[in-house]
């Protein structure tokens, strides 16, 4: 295995907590964006929409961030959507990585962006910007996803057009997978928007929902908390914006421990 970092180096991370998995696929969207897919080892078990901390070695010590698990809780392998920060401490080295490469990879996985912390609804809004539509691409490949919901509404607000290419090739696929395209095809809607380039719709996702244009779009009525139910990652500014909305609206924030209906992932890198 080609690896970043020395074998013995790596296992030596991994005695301490880790496990060391095997890149098997990388794709770059842009000069900011890139996903990659790794092994998966036997034991690990998640919920869809978790995250995890992945890290490389970096000078002989390992250095890890929170990346969302962007594969859903039943594939054989992990997926992963990331940003590239040119001096970032971990992402400026693992934009690099290739097939055969090794990351590092803690064996706890956690969050409150999965389906156990709301509470019964119609329809779930995934509100995501960036790369914040990594835990997304986890729920909406997950059958518990549309048991519980009859619409899952994905929007995903980027600053170029050429951002949203993971998230379209992400729909697609699910709309054509053996497993669930059923569903996704009857249930699931991309609701995409641009901030800094024309588009068909552009503007900030919070704009779109105080405007009613969100609503208006997809031909639903407003937030309604007997009803609506609300996931949000993101940017901790669009975190904080999209919250305040959902509470305008009557919402109420929830947790692993105390359902509600709607839910906010702060452990989010980029």
């Amino acid at each position: 295995m080609n690896v970043l970092a020395t074998t013995a180096e790596l296992e030596a991370a991994a005695a301490s907590g880790a496990f060391v998995q095997e890149v098997t696929s990388v794709q770059h969207y842009t000069d900011r964006l890139f996903k990659f897919r790794t092994t998966r080892p036997a034991s690990f078990r998640f919920r869809s929409g978790e995250f995890v901390m992945i890290g490389l070695l970096i000078d002989g010590k390992p250095l890890y961030r929170a990346y969302s698990i962007a594969s859903p809780s039943w594939d054989e392998e992990l997926e992963f959507f990331s940003i590239k920060v040119p001096d970032g401490p971990l992402t400026s080295k693992l934009q690099l990585i290739q097939p055969g490469n090794a990351i590092l990879m803690k064996k706890k996985p956690t969050g409150t962006l999965v389906n156990d912390a709301l509470l019964p609804g119609k329809r779930v809004y995934m509100f995501s910007t960036g790369t914040g539509i990594a835990p997304f691409a986890s729920l909406i490949r997950d059958p518990e996803t549309y048991e519980k919901f009859d619409q899952v509404i994905l929007t995903h607000t980027c600053r170029e057009v050429a951002e949203l290419k993971y998230g379209e090739e992400l729909v697609e696929a699910t709309r054509n997978d053996p497993l669930i395209g059923e569903y996704a095809r009857d249930k699931l809607v991309h609701y995409t928007s641009v901030t800094r380039e024309p588009f068909v719709r552009t503007g900030r996702i919070t704009d779109l929902i105080s405007s009613g244009k969100l609503f208006a779009d997809l031909g639903v009525p407003p937030l309604d908390p007997a009803v609506d139910r609300g996931m949000i990652c993101g940017s901790m500014d669009m975190l904080k914006d999209t919250k305040t909305l959902l509470e305008q609206a009557g919402l109420t924030e929830g947790a692993n421990n105390k359902p509600g209906e709607f839910v906010v992932e702060r452990a989010f890198v980029g």
